[in-house]
């Protein structure tokens, strides 16, 4: 060990023999992580803690060899993870050393079949790495069970839960403090390029210049007027402290730029640091963005989503052929003044274990999050959906905003006993709002008795503007080959690629602006907040949600003379099984006790009669009872529950699809590219649909895609199999060679 008392060191960069001693690296890893939490906790020793324990591993003589070269493998954070269960109560020991065990790998289970899980690491013999004790010692801080500032096991309604989301917090300090210091040591460059966010107050005042030349527009229009009503009692309730709080204004109401002048004012009053707007889908994520670019600048809105490519030249970035730009960079923590991401990312982040998901976490604290159509949060994992959130707003200074044209019923009641508490309604009389913003009439087709396409064909042929919204991929070819093909006649749906779906929704767009025939056949994909207003909407029988949300593609903008028309109907092919199917069943109930549907009284029992027939169900995966059954002596399952939280289920593959000129350089350079690049997959899901595995299955039986890069990718050879109308030409039409020419 003599070798190396006087340079211990953490990292090393080849080129120019500089070097990080590992005290260093330890003592500006746990400012950072402390600093995190200093304005947003009361907990900000334990991330210091983390910080200055995590890495001690590296004082072995072994890891110090292996740096300078040797070929051989030094496990260094288990070191840090034993150091802290004995140093400190088995509490918090164990607490800190879940952290510091998974800074690299993930955070680990308690026990398990590997070798890897805690309870084997806490045994592991590991290399001596004593020389800590000289280079940290005096740094230590003290921790003691009976004076700690915040101990998630006290006072908890679900302490297991808390203590879970506790270390998940404090991971994501960890972690992401040991990111950015190395970041700062071997590639400066990226540190200085995290800087060029635009500042919260200066977006603010972009933001208020913008609404307010907006509402000076039409300012004597009654829609007009009564957006300007919701928008200033945002204004007003804004002042009120961090908490929960509802947001019910229906479509065509501006609830998007009333939510966010709500949460810019109100991150002002509570000295919150960002802003985070989750959205159900990225097929919508676009459209939102661009709304706020608009109003506060092209770089003050970082997107984090599937679909999004930073270095596109739209941004200006200017160096596009470096990986690493302010876009990409702050995806990978959130640290930006304004975040646009997905349900999925959001919560599948809030229950992962994985680093590269878990960073961004501690961002999150001291926030306000939008959540734009809080009735899409997925009922089979709503009760832990609901515990983060509660979570977020009881210990980490953070406000939740539930955004949405049909608030369900998420507050705690007699008939839904783990709903939210104490949840502030922005609109004080909705029902009045509901009133004034009323733009469509729904009505039951045939009393809702099966109608067969073949005549629902009919009914479509006849109305000039029309779309038809249905449940199934399969009914929705169907329906298209009925209507035929033509110029007035559209289908949409995911068995086609994003670029090629964008294509046809401008398409549609222009027919719709210039008074021209259009005929739209499309799955639920249009419903989530495309911004497209048909005078006549018909809906296959779904939950009163889905049907809602039909119905704000109806008049969205009132510009009929009278209400449009919403016309539901039951699918000749029944109602496919699972969620669906359920939502339907409540649906019925509703359409029998009330003439409106829509109306406020007829959503709040649609959710209250969904989520009490769900039960357990809202838990599908049993997240809440596995939390709390390793609770007591803290003994969680990290990774069994970041892979059982899905929102949606991973039994897809994607197949990209060379989709016109773009698609095809693009496949080029995928082809040409001996390391495919985190961007270069990320452009991948502009060109890709995703294929069920029983359909990939076929697809390689029956020769039409090869695999690239060692089947990372799957590109589709015979551009045949893709119909320039319906895309991918999928179950039993894929493989009839009819289909194929």
């Amino acid at each position: 060990m003599t070798n190396f008392t006087d340079s211990f060191i953490a990292h090393l960069l080849p080129k120019s023999n500089k070097e990080q001693l590992v005290k260093d690296h330890l003592l500006k890893t746990a400012k950072r992580a402390k600093q995190f939490c200093t304005k947003k906790t009361k907990w900000s020793d334990w991330a210091y803690v983390c910080g200055l324990l995590h890495d001690v591993g590296k004082f072995s003589v072994e890891f110090q060899k292996r740096i300078r070269g040797a070929k051989f493998q030094v496990d260094h954070s288990t070191a840090g993870a034993q150091l802290a269960n004995r140093e400190y109560s088995n509490e918090i020991g164990k607490i800190l050393a879940y952290i510091i065990a998974g800074h690299h790998a993930g955070l680990p289970d308690w026990t398990s079949d590997s070798e890897s899980c805690l309870k084997e690491r806490l045994k592991k013999s590991i290399k001596d790495y004593s020389a800590y004790k000289t280079e940290i010692h005096e740094n230590k801080t003290e921790l003691h069970i009976d004076d700690l500032p915040f101990m998630p096991l006290k006072d908890a309604k679900n302490p297991g839960f808390s203590v879970s989301f506790f270390i998940r917090m404090l991971y994501s300090c960890l972690v992401d403090a040991d990111f950015l210091d190395t970041e700062s040591f071997m590639t400066p460059k990226k540190t200085d390029m995290r800087k060029n966010f635009p500042e919260l107050e200066d977006m603010k005042t972009k933001f208020d210049k913008a609404m307010e030349e907006l509402h000076n527009k039409h300012p004597d229009e009654k829609i007009n007027i009564t957006r300007t009503e919701i928008f200033e009692q945002c204004l007003r309730v804004a002042n009120n402290s961090t908490g929960l709080f509802s947001l019910t204004v229906p479509t065509g109401g501006g609830k998007t730029l009333s939510s966010m002048a709500f949460a810019i004012n109100h991150a002002k009053r509570n000295h919150q640091e960002r802003i985070i707007y989750v959205i159900p889908y990225t097929s919508i994520i676009e459209q939102n963005a661009n709304v706020f670019r608009e109003s506060m600048g092209k770089d003050a809105v970082l997107e984090h989503h599937s679909n999004f490519d930073p270095k596109d030249k739209k941004w200006n970035v200017e160096d596009k052929d470096s990986e690493d730009n302010m876009f990409s960079l702050g995806a990978e923590n959130w640290d930006a003044p304004l975040i646009v991401t997905t349900n999925v990312q959001f919560f599948e982040s809030l229950f992962s274990c994985r680093s590269s998901r878990c960073r961004k976490l501690h961002n999150i604290m001291n926030s306000v999050v939008i959540l734009d159509e809080a009735q899409m949060l997925p009922v089979n994992m709503l009760r832990p959906c609901l515990e983060a959130l509660r979570e977020l707003v009881e210990h980490y200074n953070t406000s939740i905003v539930l955004c949405t044209a049909t608030q369900p019923a998420l507050s705690i009641s007699d008939s839904f006993i783990n709903g939210l508490e104490n949840v502030i309604e922005i609109i004080p009389e909705p029902e009045i709002l509901y009133n004034e913003l009323k733009r469509v009439d729904v009505t039951k087709l045939n009393e809702l008795k099966e109608i067969p396409n073949e005549e629902l064909a009919e009914y479509l042929k006849k109305r000039r503007q029309v779309l038809c919204v249905v449940n199934t991929r399969k009914q929705a070819r169907e329906l298209y080959k009925l209507l035929g093909e033509s110029e007035e006649n559209y289908h949409l749906s995911a068995l086609m690629c994003p670029v090629h779906r964008k294509e046809v929704l401008d398409d549609i767009r222009k027919k719709l602006e210039h008074k021209k025939p259009c005929r739209v056949i499309s799955t639920q994909l249009i419903e989530a907040g495309v911004d497209i207003d048909f005078p006549v909407v018909y809906r296959a029988m779904a939950g009163i949600d889905s049907i809602a949300q039909a119905a704000g593609r109806c008049n969205r903008e009132n510009k009929l003379k009278s209400h449009g028309e919403v016309l539901v109907f039951m699918p000749e092919e029944g109602i496919p099984p699972g969620h669906i199917r359920q939502t339907a069943q409540s649906a019925e109930t509703v359409f029998r006790h009330h003439d409106d549907v829509l109306s406020l009284e007829s959503i709040k029992e649609f959710f209250k009669d969904l989520y009490w027939t769900k039960g357990e169900a809202l838990d599908q995966k049993r997240i809440l009872e596995k939390i709390e059954e390793g609770c007591g002596k803290i003994k969680f399952s990290f990774r069994d529950i970041s892979k059982d939280f899905r929102i949606i289920e991973d039994d897809t593959t994607s197949i990209i699809i060379p989709y016109g000129k773009d698609g095809e350089e693009f496949i080029e350079k995928l082809r040409e590219s001996n390391h495919p690049s985190r961007e270069l997959s990320r452009e991948a899901q502009k060109f890709s649909v995703n294929v069920r595995f029983y359909e990939f299955n076929k697809l390689i039986e029956n020769g039409l895609i090869i695999d690239f890069h060692n089947k990372r990718y799957w590109i589709l050879t015979k551009i045949d199999a893709y119909n320039s109308k319906t895309g991918l030409q999928s179950d039993t039409d894929l493989f009839d060679p009819k289909t194929i020419v």
